[in-house]
């Protein structure tokens, strides 16, 4: 009798098809074991690959069309597509010096690549509102979003963009902007890669050091905590129970839910860009940072800096200056905010009858807003600024998605903003002075409530459900006995969600420990931490491994 019993799994034809085949039900995740298996034999060749050029990129651009394939199908021709137009009209861009055309092909590039998303994300969004107003029921059923269709659109129009600045130069052949624009481990959920950054590494020699693998695998294995192990347990087992239907629990769960909802696109959304990163590096190439505890922030501008950070400067550096910045106006800067507040007044007067709120909320926002202008001292400049600000954030929160409850989520941020400018204007802190711990607290504690208050129309399903959450918080009793039996009843959510609080406030020295220890430690050390992780990873998982929230973006 063996002292082993090891049953090694049959691998049919059927098994290995499927492996290579999309399936909708099934998109190719980083957190999924057939994407370690993968992974694995694909870093295998790559190593051997290292020394070479043209070969390796090929090698990496075949196996980053395939995995798009394997996450949105046949839509990968859209990925080449889109790629090849840009590709060529950059070049087309850079080589002549008439201005005319240069500006006519710029302009056709970006309305194609605009085109192409807003047909993807927001025709029905459009039909949705002509039906509303001319009572009709126009919908198209069989759009299905391309995943990151978003990231690669806007990775695309920041190159073509910057050749037209003339801040870089054009990739040398086709096969090197395909690399950039399809390179895997960013493709989907990003970080979006500026051209600039990331292009000159596509030409250095690759360096695989051991510092860059440590570094890579400790992010990947972070990365690979925060998502399978917190976000998606927390998600299952308790945060989207409640968000399905707010009033069927609690004033206290809800509120918990938002909590945790907090929590869980953080861990979510900064677990993927951790893997990212970490596979790049693996691969020898840096990505940018996207996130940099934002929950640790003062006001809501600091969150920004530190918040989907290649977000936020993308839209900084090629909406927020395109309108005007801080200088000046135009007329995109000042047409969607007066459009918002048109609109928002509108559904305040429409819902007037059923109930004072919209309409109260609708007027607030208005009165809000100009105050930061009114009370000003520099209120042509405030005017400009402001508007500018909350066109950027309300065409953000549009692009996260084609529902009321984004662009409101998008508005509260653009908004706040504005507010946090007018009270550094009037009550400027003295140059070099730190604030006190207290205030410090006081900030970070007032921010955080603030945004997890608008995460709340970014994760509810519909704006009557958001209302619906808002609503029962404000319900909240303070039966501390009915608290702890709830506690009771989700303590491993709630073990969770605090361990994932604490991991997010803990001092950046104290990080630095773990790694220190991780570069040191012997290779059989690392292989027993890093198999102990994998195997944590998929005992907790309770329902295999669970899509990226910021798929649906």
């Amino acid at each position: 009798m063996s002292l082993f019993n090891i049953e090694i799994p049959s691998v049919s034809w059927d098994d290995v098809i499927h492996w290579f085949t999309f399936n909708p039900k099934e998109p190719l995740l980083f957190n999924s074991a057939l994407f370690l298996g993968l992974f694995i034999v694909f870093y295998l060749f790559y190593i051997l690959m290292r020394k070479t050029f043209h070969v390796r990129l090929l090698y990496v651009v075949l196996f980053s069309i395939f995995f798009y394939y394997k996450s949105s199908g046949m839509y990968f021709l859209i990925l080449v597509g889109s790629s090849l137009m840009d590709y060529y009209f950059a070049k087309i861009i850079n080589d002549t010096l008439n201005e005319t055309k240069k500006r006519t092909l710029l302009t056709v590039s970006i309305i194609v690549n605009l085109g192409m998303l807003g047909y993807f994300k927001y025709t029905n969004f459009f039909l949705d509102g002509v039906n509303f107003f001319a009572e009709t029921g126009f919908h198209i059923d069989d759009i299905i979003l391309p995943v990151g269709i978003s990231f690669f659109t806007f990775q695309s129009i920041s190159y073509i963009i910057e050749i037209y600045r003339k801040e870089i130069e054009p990739t040398k052949n086709f096969l090197d902007y395909l690399f950039f624009i399809s390179f895997f481990p960013q493709l989907v959920a990003g970080p979006i890669v500026r051209a600039k950054d990331f292009i000159p590494q596509i030409y250095e020699n690759i360096k695989v050091t051991r510092d860059n693998v440590n570094e890579g695998l400790l992010l990947i294995v972070g990365g690979l905590l925060k998502k399978a192990v917190i976000s998606d347990y927390i998600s299952i087992n308790f945060v989207d129970r409640v968000f399905d239907s707010p009033n069927s629990y609690t004033a206290f769960e809800n509120l918990m839910a938002s909590y945790g909802y907090a929590i869980q696109i953080y861990c979510d959304f900064s677990g993927y860009s951790d893997m990212a990163i970490g596979i790049a590096l693996l691969l020898g190439y840096r990505l940018p940072m996207n996130f940099n505890v934002p929950y640790q922030s003062t006001s809501i501008t600091e969150f920004w800096r530190r918040w989907h950070i290649s977000l936020s400067t993308w839209l900084k550096d090629f909406l927020y200056i395109t309108v005007g910045g801080n200088r000046n106006g135009s007329f995109g800067g000042f047409f969607f905010p007066s459009l918002f507040f048109v609109g928002v007044l509108g559904w305040g007067i429409y819902y007037y009858k059923t109930s004072a709120i919209p309409l109260l909320i609708a007027i607030g926002s208005i009165i809000v807003f100009g105050v930061t202008i009114l009370f000003s001292k520099e209120r042509k400049k405030s005017l400009f600024t402001n508007f500018n600000l909350l066109t950027t954030m309300l065409l953000g929160g549009l692009w996260h998605g084609a529902s009321l409850r984004f662009i409101v989520w998008g508005a509260l941020h653009g908004i706040a903003l504005a507010v946090h400018k007018i009270f550094m204007e009037l009550f400027p802190r003295a140059k070099g002075k730190e604030p006190s711990f207290v205030w410090k607290v006081m900030s970070i504690v007032i921010t955080f409530h603030f945004v997890t208050f608008c995460w709340i129309f970014f994760r509810a399903r519909s704006f009557d459900t958001a209302l619906d959450i808002i609503y029962n918080i404000g319900k909240i009793d303070w039966d501390l006995h009915a608290w702890m039996v709830i506690i009771d009843g989700y303590k491993n959510a709630f073990l969770l969600i605090l361990i994932a609080f604490v991991w997010h406030f803990i001092p950046k020295k104290w990080m630095e420990i773990p790694h220190q220890l991780f570069n040191t430690a012997p290779v059989f050390v690392k292989s027993v931490f890093l198999g102990f992780i994998f195997w944590v990873v998929y005992a907790t998982a309770t329902a295999g491994p669970q899509p990226f929230i910021y798929f649906q973006f």
